[in-house]
């Protein structure tokens, strides 16, 4: 089974001025370096007229993780970006900060704590989840036995995906591995082994993650 790994959900963006410098920081998940600099280079091409467009980025394959301070005083701008992914714990994530310069200088310290900021703001706004990697199961059942093995499934699965409603019901859950032996044996007890689960694969699935 594939390990699990936090990412962000979707791409997006959080904001705010400091000193009259104004911070926009932009998150997208991606998957490749590829992905990743063609973001930055979305994200240079739309704020073209700003200062700085800082980014940083963490991909799980190869663990690969790159930063670039875009002109700020070095270990201002691009490191902190980094930090912040790195202490959040997530992947395959790429965060750009682009600062518009209020005329104001903000100092060594003050640099850090706003690209920080901008930083963590993007991956806020992007939503942290917990992709975890979970098998692909179906059960099938009579109608009568609908009612105790969908409860069964829902208690204790990681999420009901679809029922289908054929000659007799269909239900596709995904569940973490460890969880199937337990989940099976109940079924089994409680269909007197009329019901027996399915696997057909696995892939990852979002579980919303504290950040």
């Amino acid at each position: 089974m594939a390990q699990d790994y936090k990412t962000v959900l979707r791409e997006a963006s959080g904001e705010f001025v400091e000193k009259r410098s104004r911070f926009i920081g932009y998150c997208k998940p991606v998957t490749d370096e590829k992905e990743a600099t063609d973001f930055i280079g979305q994200i240079r091409s739309k704020h073209w007229d700003a200062r700085h467009n800082v980014y940083a980025y963490s991909l799980r394959e190869g663990n690969i993780k790159r930063y670039s301070d875009d002109g700020e005083p070095s270990g201002t701008a691009g490191m902190p970006v980094l930090e912040v992914i790195q202490k959040s714990g997530v992947f395959d994530v790429c965060v750009v900060v682009t600062r518009y310069f209020g005329g104001i200088l903000l100092g060594t310290g003050g640099l850090v704590r706003a690209y920080s900021q901008g930083a963590k703001l993007a991956l806020e706004a992007g939503q942290v989840a917990l992709m975890e990697s979970c098998l692909i199961c179906t059960a099938r059942c009579s109608y009568n036995q609908y009612g105790k093995v969908s409860s069964l499934i829902a208690e204790n699965s990681s999420g009901l995906d679809d029922t289908v409603y054929e000659a007799d019901v269909v239900l596709k859950f995904h569940i973490k591995p460890e969880n199937l032996p337990s989940l099976a044996k109940k079924l089994a007890d409680a269909t007197a082994g009329e019901v027996v689960v399915e696997t057909e694969g696995e892939r990852f699935f979002p579980k919303i993650a504290d950040f």
